[in-house]
């Protein structure tokens, strides 16, 4: 299977893997062929993509970061408790259902503690809100496994990941869903969240206090620029350093009313800008290796005017997958495969970006 951007989407193409809504409902299936009418709601609802099926990439397998069923579930479970906090509820007996699934991501993370995350996958859904801390939660475990921290560590890693915009409830939703850049005042209310946040899950849960440092330092930045207590270097928290690279690249590859999403490797190189203004340099370091910058099964553009499929990534050398060209000065050739890597022959050729038009589609 291969990625392939919403605009370059036709009719006949056969979906490779499940397409889910806002409600957790399935909206096309694996096998089926897209109609005009399936590629108009998918373009509608600023779904960045599918994964289809053709001849070029059919032996390509793209593994699941973790599994749908347990993405789904874990979401739901976000939506109830931040549903229980808007309406000033009780939420305890709903924190052990997070809790048992954060444990569940960290049992599936850690079978497979090879692999770099494929954030293109994380974004084949429709649920921004309660999506974004689960993919907070996965990068953030990602992150910590492979800095070795201990299972338990990791789930609770894991909930402070899940919690870190519980603040955001208590902000006045009209901020919140601005469709623009915020105000200066409308900044600063926003900026309240991390302290709500914090003191909301202090109040209503019986947690580590390591799970409540996350929450309150993931927008506290390595300068001391940060907020809300504008705290530098060793003085934030590992859970909030980790939270805090994890957050900022989600949201960048995520679409929004008020911009584009990026794609995974612009968003690297946000993070690459940010090492020791932004982000702590350790962290960031050990999640620029995690987190690949051109997953597998996206179409690239390299150098020398080749057009490939990513086949497999590195970690010690992230921009130089293993690819299959399929096209050579924008013309069809017989697919042959290249390693950036490996081969010392091709030093001189990189990666330019994603291909997003047609004519590779």
């Amino acid at each position: 299977m291969r990625f392939v951007p919403a605009n370059c989407l036709r009719e006949g193409m056969r979906v490779a893997r499940t397409l889910y809504g806002k409600n957790n409902e399935k909206l096309l299936i694996a096998g089926v062929e897209l109609s005009k009418k399936n590629i108009d709601s998918i373009q509608r609802k600023k779904f960045p993509g599918l994964y289809i099926d053709d001849d070029l990439s059919r032996d390509i397998s793209v593994i699941s970061t973790i599994s749908d069923e347990l993405r789904m579930e874990t979401a739901k479970g976000v939506k109830k408790i931040f549903t229980e906090a808007k309406d000033r509820g009780d939420p305890k007996a709903k924190i052990v259902g997070i809790m048992q699934q954060v444990d569940g991501i960290v049992d599936e993370l850690l079978a497979n503690r090879y692999m770099m995350v494929n954030m293109i996958d994380l974004k084949c859904y429709d649920n921004y809100t309660y999506l974004h801390s689960v993919n907070v939660a996965v990068l953030s475990i990602v992150t910590g496994i492979a800095m070795g921290l201990d299972r338990d560590t990791l789930s609770r890693l894991g909930l402070s990941a899940i919690l870190h915009d519980i603040g955001k409830v208590f902000i006045n939703k009209k901020i919140i869903n601005k469709p623009g850049i915020l105000t200066p005042e409308e900044f600063e209310e926003v900026k309240k969240h991390s302290q709500l946040g914090y003191d909301y899950a202090r109040n209503k849960f019986r947690l580590q206090s390591v799970i409540y440092t996350g929450i309150i330092d993931h927008h506290e930045k390595y300068d001391g620029s940060g907020y809300p207590n504008g705290k530098c270097g060793g003085e934030i928290s590992l859970f909030g350093k980790i939270i805090a690279v994890a957050d900022v690249y989600d949201a960048l590859t995520s679409e929004r009313p008020y911009r584009k999403a990026q794609s995974p490797s612009e968003a690297m190189e946000y993070v690459l800008g940010g090492v020791e203004s932004i982000f702590d340099p350790r962290v960031s370091t050990i999640f620029i290796r995690k987190v690949a910058p051109y997953p597998i099964g996206t179409t690239v553009r390299l150098s020398n005017g080749y057009t490939a499929i990513v086949l497999e990534n590195f970690e010690e050398v992230c921009m130089r997958p293993r690819v299959r060209v399929i096209k050579a000065g924008g013309e069809d050739v017989m697919p042959f495969e290249l390693n950036l890597m490996t081969d010392y022959n091709l030093l001189s050729i990189v990666i330019e970006g994603i291909v997003n038009d047609n004519s590779a589609f």
